[in-house]
């Protein structure tokens, strides 16, 4: 019976140290999604800490390829074709390679999307090489970074930072040709998209007198929308027809103020106010 009792204690100790410790990872994975253009972007990458060590041009040496971050290669995938630092890129997931140096940054988009850091890395694989400059912050970033900034409708940065440094990667989708092409296609059917169409004219600088044609049927198909009204007001107004969006401009503000919307009360006053 004590061999019994002696070999189930001997299997449960086993047991119990082969299940081990968990910590948290020494370089923590990170995954960021942000809707872009007519897709998104995709970037996920480990996060080491700096711990009081000097990073760049020694702990990442200048002139040699890095995998930007710690363990596996940094990926981005990116929904549909791009432009990363002015070279077209295709719709795909890829690795973010660098060769850091004190003045700029060699950056690298490569089909390796899932190599483990540089094992793995083919010079042929490389889709994009270009070079960044590498900006001083002032203050200090302890855990390696990546965000993606200056987004507007068709262009965004993927920022990286560490340390004292920060470089910035443009990246540009080509929207407005495929924008254009939706819209044609929809000006052609029988529920006709008026106020998008009105709005991206608006927006984007295209013919104001068509805008303003499609922002009159937008109102016609949706008379007490005040937001509908605001539109054409401010579509009026890039016209120079400073009367008429002023009287368009009112009332928008008058269904807004039924509608207990303040926000576009006050849009609507600023509106007025500027004319």
């Amino acid at each position: 019976m004590k061999k019994v009792v002696v070999l189930l204690f001997v299997l449960f100790s086993v047991g119990a140290s082969a299940q081990g410790i968990k910590t948290p990872a020494p370089s923590p994975t990170q995954t960021l999604k942000q809707d872009f253009a007519l897709s998104s972007i995709e970037i996920t990458y480990s996060r080491p800490a700096a711990k009081g060590r000097k990073i760049f041009g020694d702990l990442v040496p200048f002139g040699k390829i890095w995998r930007t971050g710690a363990n596996a290669a940094t990926k981005v995938t990116f929904g549909e074709d791009v432009k990363v630092g002015g070279v077209p890129v295709k719709a795909g997931s890829y690795a973010i390679y660098s060769v850091p140096t004190a003045n700029d940054w060699e950056i690298i988009i490569n089909k390796g999307a899932n190599n483990s850091g540089l094992t793995g890395y083919k010079t042929e694989d490389d889709v994009a090489r270009f070079k960044v400059e590498s900006m001083q912050l002032p203050m200090m970033i302890e855990n390696f970074t990546i965000i993606l900034g200056n987004l507007t409708a068709s262009s965004a940065d993927i920022q990286i930072l560490w340390e004292n440094t920060a470089v910035q990667i443009p990246v540009v989708a080509d929207i407005d040709s495929k924008i254009m092409a939706q819209i044609n296609t929809a000006m052609t059917v029988d529920s006709r998209p008026y106020f998008q169409a009105a709005s991206y004219y608006f927006d984007n600088g295209k013919d104001i007198n068509k805008a303003l044609e499609w922002a009159n049927k937008a109102v016609e198909a949706q008379p007490t929308a005040y937001w509908v009204m605001h539109l054409k007001a401010k579509v009026q107004a890039k016209a120079g027809d400073k009367a008429g969006a002023k009287a368009t401009a009112m009332k928008s503000m008058e269904m807004a103020k039924q509608a207990k919307n303040d926000d576009y009360v006050v849009l609507n006053q600023k509106l007025i106010a500027g004319l």
